[in-house]
């Protein structure tokens, strides 16, 4: 029996398996990786490699073995991602794994924007394949505004039609500890975590943390969503993903990614990381 974790050279993959190391031994730990060369370092750290392909589901047969606990990290290729996961939950069911968890998204089947829609899917297929569950419904990743810093402090202004909602968000090593703990320990079988940060903070609370952290004048400007999508296109972004962005700030709006029931804090075993720490960490390495 080994823990096992798709996508394991991704962001929030490497950071699970770095999560493991720490107490499971490496030769207990299998990588699922697409790229050999790319996860070099963890073979030399004595953590087993398995080369597959979510795109492939003939190279997931080898992955995964009777008893193992599997992590199924959500692809990234929104609009393929039901058929990736489909391949996976096949595969996971023929070699009958112990565990099969899930990185979903915050609210489950209630999540109501387009992003969710895969995700809901994919929580349905495990449902319906009988295989023993957890479900990881992670909220959003603080790392998901402190990437485009550069913009924001260039112009001055955090940009999004979000209104005044809050995003109860926690750091990527944060749900990654928590994935680690689901794996490694006893009780979470059949379980469905809403996973977010301790304290909800609204973009003009992140505007300002930005501008402490910089020295700079920071602010949040509000737009309707059809002036974002304008402005996100005029900066280059493919035209789908703008709608997906645009429609998840409308369910920030709503208050779909605010819920702070402390699943994570509660897993990981300590408060999930402050917004103003990491915000500092990327202010600094900007």
């Amino acid at each position: 029996m080994s823990i096992v974790v798709t996508g394991a050279t991704g962001e929030l993959g490497r950071l699970v398996v770095e999560q493991l190391l720490t107490t499971v031994p490496a030769s207990g730990i299998a990588a699922v990786v697409r790229d050999k060369e790319k996860a070099a370092g963890l073979a030399a750290r004595g953590v087993e490699l398995r080369i597959a392909d979510y795109n492939r589901p003939e190279t997931l047969a080898g992955a995964f073995r009777a008893g193992d606990r599997v992590l199924l990290i959500s692809g990234s290729e929104v609009g393929s991602r039901v058929a990736q996961h489909t391949a996976v939950i096949d595969a996971a069911k023929a070699a009958g794994v112990a565990q099969l968890a899930y990185t979903g998204i915050l609210g489950g089947p209630d999540a109501d924007i387009r992003l969710a829609d895969e995700h809901k899917a994919t929580e349905r297929l495990i449902l319906d394949s009988g295989l023993p569950y957890t479900f990881l419904r992670n909220g959003w990743y603080t790392e998901n505004y402190t990437v485009n810093l550069a913009p924001v402090l260039a112009h001055g202004a955090v940009v999004a039609n979000a209104g005044e909602g809050r995003i109860a968000s926690a750091t990527r090593a944060d749900y990654a500890a928590a994935a680690a703990a689901v794996l490694t320990g006893e009780g979470h079988l059949g379980k469905a975590y809403e996973l977010s940060g301790d304290v909800a903070w609204s973009l003009a609370e992140y505007a300002a943390e930005i501008a402490k952290a910089s020295g700079k004048e920071i602010v949040y400007n509000n737009v309707p969503a059809a002036v974002h999508q304008e402005i996100l296109v005029g900066a280059g972004v493919p035209e789908f993903f703008v709608e997906i962005l645009t429609d998840v700030d409308e369910g920030i709006r709503r208050g779909l990614l605010a819920g702070t029931n402390g699943d994570l804090a509660r897993l990981i075993g300590r408060p999930t990381t402050p917004l103003a720490e990491t915000v500092a960490a990327a202010v600094a390495a900007q």
